[in-house]
């Protein structure tokens, strides 16, 4: 067992969602949530699955007093209104700037079985009952998804002129080959004036071992340590495990990597994550910090939501010392 494995520890209880044959839209399968803590409630929304045939995706919502028991909100908290949106809402992840909630979530040009163009979407909320739909904010042609915001601006000095920029993680798969200097999709961060406008991209983080060999993608919306930006992402590898590996960046240059872990910090090893409507997957897309525990929940071979939990600065600790 390494040293990753050991500082992240599965809740023995997982999985904590698992579909409703009940209820139509998500009786087939929830899983890849995205998590925000209010320090009064644990707000989740997270992808469901009701049918097979299209395979199109909605997004429901729980919520938890104590991050491990989530109750459900019966209806669609978040559903396909756009036309953008017609075939299919994937993989939310949540993140608070300012006093607002800010929701990415993946949309396709066609259904699940087509092959289709992926992009990102953003919307908004305050109270998630009400959600504001800010449209598209990645490219055409560049099958970007797994877009993640940071939840601050940071400031710059530019000619002696100061200003704050917005920060984003996203992996356009399409950019790859010489003119990227990646030959495999990789992290990217992304830098703009504003949420829905990225002018600045830098390649950050790319495939370098076996277990994330085929491609690498943002996990969680980066949290701020005293030691830089704590980044959770997947990695896959030839034989298409999915697992999770993780990063720090510098806190006033995300640009700069300071420290990364070399072997996986979470792997399918469980029946829950090794089996399901894709097996041998780990995918985690949201986390909270709990009285200096981080809280990381993540997707089980697609079919169900679950939790692992870390010393936050043990498993910084790790990053450093592996990085």
């Amino acid at each position: 067992m390494s040293g990753g494995k050991r500082v992240l520890r599965r809740y023995p209880k997982n999985p904590i969602l698992v579909p409703d044959k009940n209820n139509w839209w998500e009786s087939k399968a929830v899983f890849n949530c995205g998590v925000l803590y209010d320090h009064k409630i644990f707000h989740m929304l997270y992808r469901a699955i009701g049918e097979y045939e299209n395979y199109v995706s909605r997004i429901g919502y729980a919520c938890s007093s104590d991050g491990f028991n989530f109750e459900r909100r019966e209806d669609i908290a978040f559903t396909p209104s756009e036309q953008y949106e017609r075939y299919g809402m994937e993989d939310p992840r949540l993140v608070k700037i300012e006093n607002r909630y800010y929701i990415t979530y993946v949309v396709l040009s066609d259904y699940v079985r087509q092959k289709p163009e992926v992009f990102t979407a953003l919307a908004t909320t305050t109270d998630f009952r009400k959600f504001t739909k800010l449209g598209i904010i990645t490219s055409n042609s560049a099958d970007n998804k797994d877009v993640v915001l940071f939840p601050d601006r940071l400031s710059y000095v530019s000619a002696g002129v100061k200003g704050a920029s917005y920060f984003s993680l996203h992996r356009p798969s399409t950019w790859i080959g010489s003119a990227y200097g990646v030959d495999r999709p990789s992290i990217w961060l992304g830098e703009g004036e504003s949420l829905t406008s990225v002018g600045k991209h830098t390649l950050l983080i790319k495939p370098e071992r076996d277990w994330e060999a085929l491609k690498v993608g943002a996990g969680i919306p980066p949290i701020k340590t005293k030691k830089g930006w704590l980044v959770i992402y997947h990695g896959v590898s030839h034989d298409k495990v999915y697992s999770a590996g993780a990063a720090l960046l510098d806190v006033e240059q995300p640009s700069r990597i300071v420290g990364r872990t070399r072997s996986p910090i979470l792997e399918p090893e469980e029946p829950y994550e090794r089996f399901g409507d894709v097996n041998n997957v780990v995918f985690p897309t949201g986390a909270c910090v709990v009285n200096k525990e981080l809280y990381v929940y993540y997707g089980g071979a697609d079919k169900v939501c679950c939790l692992a939990i870390a010393n936050l600065d043990a498993l910084v600790e790790h990053i450093l010392k592996e990085g």
